[in-house]
């Protein structure tokens, strides 16, 4: 007897992989290190949402981008607000990736300019509009240092000049 694998699960996976590629493409990084940024990138982002805006973007993910989304979460504690300013931000991405050759700026860069990608512009700023201003500016800066290929710092720049709604 033959076991076939559903297709839902060859979808997934080659959709999560697909993402994972977008990070290696634009950052030069091994997979290792792209899997980690993206894990690392989105758990950070989960702990900062509320637990509606958590959920609604995890929602959008591929079926097994979303399990590694919510692995370890805790609903309670969230939205942790020590992750207000740019460098707790920053420094919860690093803590998180256990790597510390890794750049987390460059990693939440580009997580979020695959995540516009394959979820579009609009959903991103969403996002990016509950952040603190601290942490949404840095992904405002056109003047900022992005990384190479589609990751750039512009992808999530608002053409209204209007500062992200602040609702945490």
């Amino acid at each position: 007897m033959t076991e076939r694998v559903p297709s839902v699960f060859h979808t997934t996976f080659q959709k999560s992989q697909q993402w994972l590629h977008d990070m290696e493409r634009d950052t030069g990084w091994h997979d290792q290190r792209a899997y980690r940024a993206l894990r690392a990138t989105l758990h950070v982002l989960r702990d900062r949402l509320t637990v509606d805006q958590a959920a609604h973007l995890g929602a959008q993910l591929p079926m097994l981008v979303r399990g590694f989304y919510y692995e370890g979460w805790h609903p309670a504690a969230t939205p942790r607000r020590d992750l207000s300013s740019k460098d707790a931000f920053l420094d919860a991405i690093q803590r998180e990736a256990g790597d510390p050759q890794l750049d987390p700026e460059a990693a939440a860069r580009v997580t979020l300019a695959v995540l516009a990608a394959h979820l579009g512009a609009e959903e991103v700023r969403k996002v990016v509009d509950h952040l603190p201003k601290a942490v949404a500016r840095m992904f405002r800066d056109e003047g900022s240092e992005g990384t190479k290929g589609s990751a750039g710092p512009d992808f999530i720049a608002g053409s209204d000049g209007v500062e992200p709604n602040q609702r945490l």
